[in-house]
This record gives C-alpha cells, sequence and structure tokens, in this order.
C-alpha cells in the first residue's frame, strides 16, 4: 500500500488535536464530507484510498508529519503564521468567501 493511503482513525483524530480542527474543518481542508470522517475516525467503514489520501495531504499541508512509527507529530513551530489561526477566524473568512 502507498504511505500516501496510509492513515489510522487513531492518527486522524491525534492529528486533528495537534491542529485543534474540527471535523467540519478536515472535511473543508480535504474535500471529503464530515460524514466521512466521522465514520472513519470512529471505525464505522473505511474510505477509499483517495479520500484518505486526501485527508492525510490535507494534515501534511498543515505542518503535520508523519513519523515511521506513525505517530503524527506537529512539524512547524506553534508560532507559524499558517497555523495562528484559531477554527473561529477560519469559518469567519469560509464564510466571506
Amino acid at each position: 500500500m502507498d504511505n500516501r493511503t496510509q492513515l489510522s482513525p487513531a492518527q486522524s483524530r491525534a492529528a486533528r488535536a495537534l491542529l485543534n480542527w474540527p471535523r467540519v474543518r478536515l472535511a473543508a481542508k480535504a474535500s471529503v464530507s464530515e460524514m466521512t470522517i466521522r465514520d472513519f475516525e470512529n471505525g464505522i467503514r473505511n474510505p477509499r484510498p483517495h479520500k484518505i489520501a486526501a485527508m492525510r495531504q490535507a494534515f501534511e499541508d498543515a505542518g503535520i508529519a508523519f513519523t515511521f512509527e506513525g505517530a503524527p507529530s506537529l512539524a512547524r513551530p506553534e508560532g507559524h503564521s499558517s497555523l495562528s489561526t484559531t477554527n473561529r477566524m477560519w469559518r469567519s473568512r469560509q464564510r466571506q468567501a
């Protein structure tokens, strides 16, 4: 299996926690439905490989690095400009667009 399509439900939850992202934000960044993320993280179903790859890419674009063991970590310093935006500010910008 391609490394880009490897993401476990626990990794997804941990990466979202590191970024302080709700499911809706990951859904928007990865262009998948919030229900897909919820079902994946709760172990109800496994999304298609391209959807998992999109979710992982969204995390990596936001600065998450997955270690060899699979644990997600924040690759950029917390003060990095793209990560300093709160969810409230992000939602506000989404409504204006």
